[in-house]
């Protein structure tokens, strides 16, 4: 991630001992680990659930508001990973000589790779991680260059040194990362991560330095310049996952790979077609949407106006919105009028005074909101929810209009989407006994539907009666032309083994064995 707008790392309110890793090598000449997950007890369990920190289950979901910001092989590497609470996936690497060992997120939505360092004295995290200690390495190179990139809940600063680092049987050299000094959110101080690795593209890199990934390939260390994911949703498992330099497991996928191109250098973004719920068009990306892959973000992020939808299809209870209702109410008729009156979709809430139209979209104009300001908000931030609450209604009326749905049905129907609108820290939790009634959601990628079904995108914790469950569908608004956006985190890789083609800039995604 770029200094502006970087990660939102998953975390969580527990501090667990590290499982010891466990080595084995197999015989088709690939180094494999043993892996552990962690699991919550009934007295662990409403800690984690809990979102009145701003840091529940809703956290690994980034900030992406932008300012610019194969074939397998026997000699490919892997360096596994380890799962916490189907959230948090994380693997060892070693910087130093001798290595200095750290758990680190492999994330491909940055560019950078950073650990703490033993000049970090002011902040409360880094006594609970490993720290880099320069003076112990003996391949170790100053270089000092200033250093920050900022998270959506918090900030890590620091300098730039040199050093290798050794990821499985593999040593980088050289390698340029930053040493935090400074970890003041307490997303760090709970991660069950001591860094992040980025596997981005250099072009969001922090300081230009080029990514780990890029020296992979420069010094030969790989013979395809390709990696894959796995990652381990099987709840029965310890496994955690994988990640494979140099080639893809064909263990942990079925079938053949759908492989779009990548359309932006940056994060490994592509296009991608509609959204199905139910089998259902969804009508918001039936005209393309562009999505990244993202293995640093926990769940699935996508636009508030097909969120709310798809929370509203699977039950998942989240706050009710007063400015939504109250635009229902007070232009709804309104708005149902211009759409049968065939005005353009993208100009009625400029028409009907809630939007400016800049060519493209309805922007805020920044107007009084017809909600009261007694209703304990912010005033500001209502007046630029308006515009984008009634875009919003307009895609939902004209997907009831298609139904033939009379106007008092779709006035009810807008309200009740109104009601399913996500909570401010994002998270809506669903019924843990209905997921059998729940549609599938699908994405198209490449002509080809990737289907979840509840199981998969349900987000479950905790076992028995004290199990509760959370939509792995969380909103996430980015404007053009960067978007609309989807984020495709772990709730879609864990379905979907996915294959990072370095050599060819293109994405590919087969059902996860």
């Amino acid at each position: 991630m770029e200094t502006r707008s970087g990660p939102v790392v998953a975390s969580f309110f527990i501090f667990l001992c590290l499982l010891p890793t466990i080595f084995c090598a197999s015989g088709d000449g690939l180094m494999r680990f043993g892996l552990k997950k962690w699991k919550l007890d009934q007295n662990q369990l409403a800690a984690h659930l809990e979102p009145k920190d701003g840091l529940s289950l809703r956290g690994g979901v980034k900030n992406y508001q932008l300012h610019w910001k194969l074939g397998y092989r026997e000699d490919a590497d892997i360096v596994p990973l380890k799962n916490y609470l189907d959230a948090q996936y994380f693997g060892e690497i070693g910087i130093g000589s001798p290595p200095q060992k750290f758990k680190v997120i492999f994330d491909t939505g940055s560019s950078n790779l950073w650990v703490p360092s033993s000049k970090c004295y002011f902040s409360v995290a880094c006594y609970f991680h490993s720290k880099y200690k320069s003076g112990h390495s003996s391949t170790y190179k100053k270089n000092g260059k200033p250093a920050a990139i900022r998270y959506g809940t918090g900030a890590i600063s620091g300098f730039f040194s040199e050093d290798s680092v050794k990821l499985g049987d593999l040593v980088v050299e050289n390698q340029e990362f930053i040493e935090a000094t400074k970890e003041p959110s307490l997303t760090f101080l709970v991660a069950k991560f001591d860094g992040i690795l980025g596997l981005g593209f250099q072009e969001i890199s922090v300081g230009n330095a080029v990514p780990v990934w890029y020296n992979m390939v420069k010094q030969g260390l790989v013979n395809e310049p390709v990696f894959s994911f796995w990652l381990n949703r099987n709840a029965d498992q310890e496994e955690g996952g994988e990640i494979v330099f140099g080639g893809m497991d064909p263990n942990h996928f079925k079938g053949e790979h759908t492989y779009v191109p990548v359309t932006r250098k940056g994060y490994w973004q592509f296009d991608m077609g509609d959204v199905l719920i139910g089998g259902k068009s969804s009508g918001y990306c039936a005209g393309g949407c562009s999505a990244i892959a993202d293995s640093g973000t926990s769940l699935l992020a996508g636009p508030t106006t097909i969120i709310t939808e798809v929370n509203h299809a699977i039950g998942a209870t989240g706050v009710v919105s007063q400015e939504c209702k109250a635009l229902v109410s007070q232009y709804g008729e309104t708005i149902i009028e211009r759409i049968l009156a065939k005005d353009q979709p993208e100009k009625i809430c400029s028409e009907i005074g809630l939007c400016t139209f800049d060519g493209v979209r309805g922007v805020s104009m920044g107007i009084d909101s017809v909600v009261d300001e007694s209703a304990g908000r912010s005033n500001g931030g209502l007046r630029d929810a308006m515009c984008s609450t009634c875009e919003m209604a307009v895609v939902w009326m004209q997907n009831q209009l298609r139904d033939n749905q009379t106007q008092e049905r779709i006035l009810n129907y807008v309200n009740e989407l109104c009601e399913r609108l996500p909570s401010p820290m994002g998270e809506s939790s669903v019924d843990c006994n209905s997921l059998a009634s729940m549609p599938n959601v699908s994405f198209t990628i490449g002509g080809k539907i990737f289907e979840l079904t509840p199981e998969q995108y349900v987000l479950k914790v905790g076992e028995g009666d004290i199990a509760q469950c959370v939509s792995g569908f969380i909103a996430m608004d980015v404007p053009p032309p960067r978007g609309p956006l989807w984020i495709l985190g772990d709730v879609f890789m864990g379905t979907y083994h996915t294959v990072f083609d370095y050599g060819n800039l293109r994405i590919g995604f087969a059902e996860a064995a």
